[in-house]
């Protein structure tokens, strides 16, 4: 684990070009309803729903997709079905008999592990925890101690990060733990340097887990904490240190295993969770705080914060992309502002129909199909019971499709 770090003053430039984007006018909606330009996956109230050109297809109520939306497994009275996002086709089915929730997907899209339960935060408190998992032709079984839920799997898929919530009959905290599949029995991680942590030096997160993504190898995981009680990090329980921090980035790395924690400084995590949000590429971690306008930047290979910058303070839900371009669009509620990742100005402001339920940029599209580097891109936005598109380079509202029961935009393909 690392230490905390210290970050960059505020510039009084990037304050000043903040305000002035904050005084544009919206871009004008463009008239009528259009075809969506790619596959787009939202999830929903009733799951994963799948929107190609003018259709909107709800895949299944106990659905999960991979967190890049290459693959989607659906469950029924039968079993499973694995889907391929981008078609929509069927590739392979697994029959076990109902019961089953889809929790989580690997990345390689070839893996799921299914619970008894859906997802809630914190969990029902039980003793025992079930969990099924298909890495191959034949499904296997756990039946684990305590009240242990589904994270994410190792990159080898030999292996799945799980969160063991405790105390299993009334959990409001948990560890982070590995479950090897070779031998059913769940173990501690490892530090960065790859040493294992003692006994009693494992982090017992209090907080909430309010986003994950990976990186673009898609070997490390980055999850942001918010509001964390009293909590410690290893390299605190080791040092008789104390940790005052109120969010951090837990940084899991998929094949070596081992766990990090990048520290943000005041004022993240003082605010709303749902005012926070993350993303990330090869060159940084970046974390927006929308109730103080902060944005963060962490280099990406060296976990450090690098600086910290202003946007418009507006609160609401927080949603980010990042852009190929080195364009940063940060949303606060349903103001988008949009920043020049290499020099920190505001280059526009633009305004949603409703506040941001997830952002997601698309590909370069050239006119007459397919890609092409000097193409029109869209930034896609997640709203209230809809999918709104602008053009990612004017922000002029180009399409929107419905989608009842929006809960957040997942993924475009």
């Amino acid at each position: 684990m690392t230490t905390r770090r210290s970050f960059l003053t505020l510039s009084g430039g990037v304050l000043a070009a903040s305000a002035l984007a904050g005084c544009r006018e919206p871009k004008p909606a463009a008239a009528g309803p259009a075809p969506v330009p790619e596959v787009l996956l939202a999830g929903s109230r009733n799951g994963v729903v799948r929107l190609s050109g003018g259709e909107t297809r709800p895949i299944g109520a106990r659905s999960a997709a991979s967190r890049d939306g290459r693959a989607v497994y659906v469950a029924d009275d039968d079993g499973l079905r694995r889907l391929d996002a981008a078609t929509g086709a069927s590739l392979q089915e697994h029959k076990f008999g109902g019961g089953w929730v889809p929790r989580v997907v690997a990345e390689s899209g070839d893996a799921c592990v299914l619970a008894t339960t859906p997802a809630t935060e914190p969990p029902t408190g039980r003793t025992t925890s079930s969990l099924l998992v298909t890495t191959g032709s034949l499904p296997q079984k756990f039946h684990l101690p305590g009240c242990v839920e589904p994270d994410a799997f190792t990159s080898d898929r030999t292996g799945l990060f799980v969160l063991d919530w405790l105390p299993a009959g009334k959990p409001d905290h948990y560890r982070v733990r590995l479950l090897d599949f070779a031998d059913g029995k769940l173990y501690p991680l490892l530090t960065r340097d790859k040493q294992a942590v003692p006994a009693g030096a494992e982090e017992r997160m209090r907080g909430r887990g309010r986003q994950a993504v990976h990186s673009p190898d898609r070997q490390t995981l980055y999850t942001l904490y918010t509001h964390q009680p009293e909590h410690q990090h290893t390299r605190n329980l080791l040092g008789g240190t104390r940790s005052h921090v109120h969010a951090f980035v837990h940084v899991l790395h998929l094949t070596e295993r081992w766990a990090y924690c990048l520290d943000l400084p005041d004022p993240f995590g003082h605010g709303p969770a749902e005012g926070h949000a993350l993303a990330a590429d090869g060159q940084h971690i970046v974390v927006l705080d929308t109730a103080s306008g902060s944005l963060a930047y962490a280099g990406a290979a060296t976990m450090a914060i690098e600086r910290v910058v202003r946007i418009p303070a507006g609160g609401g839900l927080a949603s980010l992309a990042l852009g190929p371009d080195g364009r940063v669009y940060a949303a606060a509620g349903s103001t988008v502002s949009v920043l020049d990742r290499g020099d920190d100005r505001v280059l526009d402001t633009w305004t949603l129909p409703s506040p941001a339920r997830g952002l997601r940029l698309g590909r370069a599209l050239a006119a007459g199909g397919g890609t092409s580097p000097g193409g029109r891109r869209f930034l896609y936005a997640g709203g209230d019971d809809e999918v709104v598109w602008l053009d990612a380079a004017s922000g002029r509202l180009a399409g929107r499709a419905r989608v009842e029961g929006l809960t957040e935009l997942l993924s475009v393909l």
